[in-house]
């Protein structure tokens, strides 16, 4: 399999491994009764099952050195979205299979924690940021009112990854502006400002 080839290659060439990163994610549209069964198991595949075989090598390795793993998950993991329900899944099961492996292998001195991002700017969303109506329905949710950069995520990682988080494990730590910080209620203070 090639991610274990890519374990025992980054292995081989540095000595060790530190740190696993698990970051990949695709979305696709579509309600339950929508999808297909290969585009639900290819979300699958790409979204939860290679963070679930990128660990199973990895962990070997990182137990040797007290390791972490962080893992990408979404905020699409923690509430639903509508008509995305194979990546909403997927991203769950990535925070609590983040979480059992905590649980797991603490005892081995290697943490895992996943982060939630939400809105970024990068290539996958590209067609969200063409949309003028979907970028100004995001300012409008997001309290610090843009959508995040991608180094903006990488210092989340970097932080969890680092010793100054020794004493993290099993957290998924939510990256995203502030939007789901509110209950998705509408925002009275824009409405009352707008009625005066």
């Amino acid at each position: 399999m090639q991610v274990g080839q890519a374990i025992t290659s980054t292995v081989e060439k540095f000595g060790r491994l530190d740190v696993l990163v698990n970051n990949a994610g695709i979305g696709s549209f579509g309600r339950v009764d929508m999808l297909s069964t290969e585009e639900w198991r290819r979300v699958m595949a790409v979204d939860l099952d290679a963070v679930f075989f990128a660990c199973r090598a990895a962990l070997p390795h990182l137990a040797q050195v007290r390791g972490a793993i962080v893992s990408t998950a979404s905020i699409s993991g923690t509430a639903a979205d509508y008509g995305f329900a194979a990546y909403n899944a997927a991203k769950a099961a990535v925070i609590n299979l983040t979480r059992a492996i905590a649980i797991d292998h603490a005892g081995e001195g290697v943490r895992a924690n996943s982060i939630s991002p939400g809105y970024v700017v990068t290539p996958l969303t590209a067609p969200l940021q063409a949309d003028d109506r979907i970028g100004e329905a995001y300012r409008q949710l997001i309290p610090l009112g843009r959508p995040s950069m991608p180094e903006e995520q990488a210092a989340a990682i970097l932080f969890l990854a680092s010793d100054d988080a020794s004493y993290i494990t099993g957290a998924n730590l939510i990256v995203d502006g502030g939007l789901t910080a509110a209950t998705g209620q509408p925002n009275f203070v824009r409405i009352f400002a707008g009625a005066n």
